[in-house]
């Protein structure tokens, strides 16, 4: 992109801004802001206007799911369902590390972060632990995808290389950086990370499937034979992942999508709720229940509000390709967003100074179509790491390791 060029653009959305220290720029980093003007995905501008996912009306409903209890009753079919998937090779797993460690006290990636009292031991490792139950059940590798960023692809990248991918087959394991989007002031302005540099942050993990085909990865699912991708997060220590019983049962159900869900153990605990919008399934955020919603109970007197998403989603490959062209929600979050100041001088906010862009990966539940609740034990597969200490904590996390006897 010429500097001509990327004038034209800005004027066209009133971003010219974004060129006010080019002149004082050397070759390299007038190179540097041009290539990142070219990248940037206008989307945000649309969002916006329209007041963003906040502003879309639901007609949220019950949905039905299965129970730890229906669960337990055909475990042993649904186990051979999913075994016999993973063998042939039909399950992959994709894991979201585009984060970074800065609520745990740390600048590298989430995932890096020593959780070891005794050894060390890393949360990608723990994942990788967990991952490796089921390679060694099912005499299968399964492959995995790892989503990065810009912000952390190559810490990532090196960091798994130098723990010899925590003892994985190098040629299963596969990286790709997830999209970016602008982050602006509060009159919609992108801001300047640097003199050279718009300021760009991670999309959030909505884009993760469209993010693989940019990167050139169905070519390699499909070479593979792959039909269901099994999406995690990264802060969550006990993920279980390509969960044969999981698997089976979502296979048996017929339907687009499975999601791992805990009965929620509150009526307002804060976790995204799997209900109904409508006939389509979706995931709503706890505030968007009422209070009579929040407490209403089912036939057997539990709350009919109840599954708790876990961010642990199996995803057929076929339906993905199907609506990878359509537009998702986009989530407007207010952050302190770095950047420069009208002179050049790097800043760093006390209090919110703008709007960053997000896309969530369960807003893909209802283009998706049909979704099977899987309920599971929240002692044995949640312990997400969000904070240094109290809920949802490195603390908390330990504790529950510990208990499912993981030497620390």
């Amino acid at each position: 992109m010429t500097y001509e060029q990327a004038l034209q653009l800005l004027k066209e959305h009133n971003q010219t801004q974004l060129l006010r220290f080019y002149d004082g720029l050397d070759e390299s980093g007038k190179g540097r802001l041009l290539s990142g003007i070219e990248s940037i995905d206008w989307s945000f501008e649309e969002a916006l206007c329209d007041g963003g996912a906040a502003a879309q009306k639901k007609d949220i409903r019950p949905i039905d799911g299965l129970k730890i209890a229906d669960i337990d009753k055909k475990r042993a079919e649904f186990e051979e369902i999913g075994v016999k998937a993973i063998q042939e090779g039909k399950v992959a797993a994709v894991l979201l590390a585009g984060g970074m460690g800065t609520r745990l006290g740390v600048d590298g990636p989430k995932g890096c972060y020593n959780i070891g009292e005794t050894r060390d031991l890393y949360i990608f490792e723990q994942q990788m632990d967990n991952l490796k139950e089921v390679v060694k059940k099912c005499g299968k590798t399964v492959p995995v995808y790892v989503m990065t960023s810009d912000k952390n692809h190559e810490e990532t990248t090196s960091f798994w290389a130098k723990h010899d991918y925590f003892g994985y087959p190098e040629s299963e394991i596969k990286f790709f950086k997830q999209d970016m989007a602008p982050a602006v002031d509060f009159d919609g302005k992108i801001y300047l990370e640097r003199m050279d540099t718009p300021a760009l942050s991670p999309n959030g993990n909505g884009g993760w499937f469209s993010s693989m085909v940019r990167a050139g990865l169905t070519a390699d699912l499909h070479a593979r034979g792959i039909e269901w991708l099994n999406i995690y997060a990264v802060d969550n220590v006990l993920q279980r992942i390509a969960d044969p019983v999981f698997v089976g049962a979502t296979i048996e159900a017929q339907v687009n999508c499975g999601a791992k869900v805990v009965c929620k153990n509150d009526p307002y605990e804060k976790v995204g709720v799997l209900c109904k919008d409508g006939e389509m399934p979706d995931i709503v955020e706890y505030y968007e229940l009422t209070d009579e919603m929040a407490n209403q109970k089912d036939a057997s007197g539990d709350l009919a509000y109840c599954y708790g998403v876990i961010l642990n989603y199996l995803f057929k490959l076929e339906k993905l390709e199907e609506i990878v062209d359509k537009k998702i929600p986009i989530h407007i979050v207010k952050k302190k967003i770095e950047r420069v100041d009208e002179n050049g001088i790097p800043s760093k906010p006390d209090t919110e100074n703008g709007k960053k862009f997000e896309t969530l990966a369960v807003d893909l539940i209802k283009l998706m179509e049909s979704v099977l609740p899987f309920e599971v034990e929240r002692e044995k597969e949640f312990a997400p790491i969000k904070n240094k200490t109290g809920v949802d904590s490195v603390e908390s996390a330990k504790a529950l390791l510990k208990k499912n006897g993981v030497k620390l």
